[in-house]
């Protein structure tokens, strides 16, 4: 699908605001990330990549119908642009913001400069996209895609002209010849993976779903659903008191038997009422696409359910170990995993491990989430290949404390790129602290712990919101995305460039 030129509705200027620094400073920012998003082509490779997206859409549709699939014209060509350019700019203010997707519809309502930043500011009538559809611009291209943006931004600013000036009128050019590594812990937004919760987590879905079934007037003879949550409920208050008791042990099991004997119960009426929606789901309300949503849900459940009631009676009642990898952690997440942490406060997390590699700067270069658990010093060979295929070549510097160290990493890269990991023996630790480049790279590592907590609290958000490991994955890339909009934008910008800023303010 070819892009069109469209011509942008006019707009009025933006207020004048006086005595409010940080409201310019911010203003200034958005400034500059509006700028870098037209200098560096980030936004016109977007617009391209959402069309591309479009069109194979259209194409499967067309595919699924049995029709032939029309080329669009120029006029919906040009509504696909705006829309993909909003798409962009909506997720990025969103994530800077840390808004959710109803708090953004809200203040890019009520917020001119939001306003002009996502191109939404007319002089009749400023139309606000809804929650639902600032959520489809979060899920309107997939994660290789914003990939390819990001790493396109900072190629951009890396690249000098003819007098070796920055083309996006930095100060000085951004290097990759050092990259910094370092992993953490995305937390999956769920509870403490507690053995006998999973219980009534798995009870509480499947009664939600037969109480939406029966609302259809698809009913099986059973007790009132709200009858099996109270008695669930009132299980859980009772196991949660046990462990103050003398004879604790002895009333946990008592209880979780209990728990046991009404799970299989409402696993039996759950199976009755979805195969009575699955064949008169015609007779009632519902469309096809929402009776299999719940029918896929209480499967979702049904499967897990024999696996976290084995794991509750092996732990509570048999007084075994399950191992780390065969743990069931949540119903709802599948692809999270036990991390051990060993830090003060954070011994064990729940979650995915991710990688983060930076330079010099703090712009992120290579980033990684992981499905499963793999130990440090596996990943760098990965992200290397990863930087290679990015930008063309390896850095002249690899930083990364002794997680990473292993005989493989040792020689990892080439041998003209400098290994500054932190060996895991102390005598060759003591050896390598006599090179000075090692000891002023080392001393620049320790900075990545700061930008991964700024990283994580102020563009992840505490709690990392997303579900399903695709959609944390892009999340994840388009929070890269805007964080380093966020760090480029603010870094000192060349003396023409920076008049050029102040006329126009």
């Amino acid at each position: 699908m070819e892009m069109v030129a469209y011509q942008p509705e006019l707009s009025p200027a933006l207020p004048v605001v006086v005595g409010n620094f940080d409201y310019h400073q911010y203003r200034s920012t958005l400034e500059r990330i509006d700028e870098l998003l037209r200098v560096t082509g980030t936004e016109k490779s977007f617009v391209q990549y959402y069309l591309a997206e479009a069109e194979c859409l259209g194409q499967k549709n067309a595919a699924d119908a049995g029709y032939i699939y029309r080329i669009p014209s120029a006029k919906v060509v040009a509504r696909l642009e705006e829309n993909a350019v909003l798409a962009l700019r909506c997720n990025i203010i969103r994530i800077l913001e840390s808004n959710s997707y109803r708090k953004m519809s809200q203040r890019l309502a009520d917020s001119p400069l939001l306003q002009w930043f996502c191109g939404i500011n007319r002089l009749d009538v400023i139309k606000v996209p809804s929650k639902s559809t600032i959520e489809r611009y979060d899920k309107a291209v997939p994660e290789s895609v914003l990939r390819d943006v990001v790493n396109q931004l900072t190629s951009a600013a890396v690249d000098v002209d003819g007098q070796g000036q920055s083309v996006i009128g930095l100060e000085t050019p951004l290097s990759l010849s050092t990259i910094l590594l370092d992993t953490t812990c995305v937390k999956a937004n769920i509870h403490f993976p507690v053995d006998w919760v999973l219980l009534r987590d798995a009870a509480r879905t499947l009664l939600k779903a037969i109480i939406l079934i029966r609302k259809q007037g698809v009913k099986n003879r059973m007790d009132s659903p709200a009858d099996f949550i109270k008695s669930v409920n009132r299980l859980c208050i009772e196991m949660t008191h046990t462990r103050r008791r003398k004879d604790g042990s002895k009333h946990r099991k008592r209880v979780l038997r209990l728990l046991k004997k009404i799970a299989h119960r409402i696993d039996r009426h759950a199976r009755k009422h979805r195969d009575l929606l699955e064949k008169g789901w015609e007779q009632t309300d519902l469309g096809e696409g929402e009776a299999r949503q719940i029918i896929a849900r209480i499967d979702s459940i049904l499967t897990q359910l024999p696996a976290a009631i084995k794991q509750a009676h092996e732990r509570i009642i048999g007084g075994r170990r399950v191992a780390n990898k065969d743990k069931t952690l949540s119903l709802h997440e599948p692809d999270i995993n036990v991390i051990v942490r060993g830090k003060s406060g954070s011994e064990v997390e729940f979650g995915n491990t991710f990688l983060l590699a930076e330079q010099h700067d703090g712009v992120i270069v290579d980033w990684s989430l992981l499905k499963g658990n793999k130990s440090d010093s596996k990943l760098l060979k990965g992200s290397l290949a990863r930087f290679v295929q990015a930008f063309g070549r390896l850095p002249n510097a690899i930083v990364g404390d002794r997680g990473f160290d292993s005989p493989d990493n040792r020689n990892a890269g080439h041998s003209e790129t400098y290994n500054a990991i932190c060996p895991k023996s102390p005598a060759a630790m003591s050896e390598r602290m006599k090179e000075q480049r090692f000891c002023e790279l080392q001393n620049r590592r320790s900075q990545s712990e700061g930008r991964i907590g700024i990283f994580k609290n102020n563009f992840l958000g505490q709690p990392f919101r997303s579900k399903g490991f695709d959609n944390r994955e892009r999340d994840i890339t388009w929070s890269v995305l805007t964080h380093n909009l966020w760090v480029i934008a603010r870094l000192a910008q060349a003396e023409e460039n920076q008049n050029r800023h102040t006329r126009a303010a």
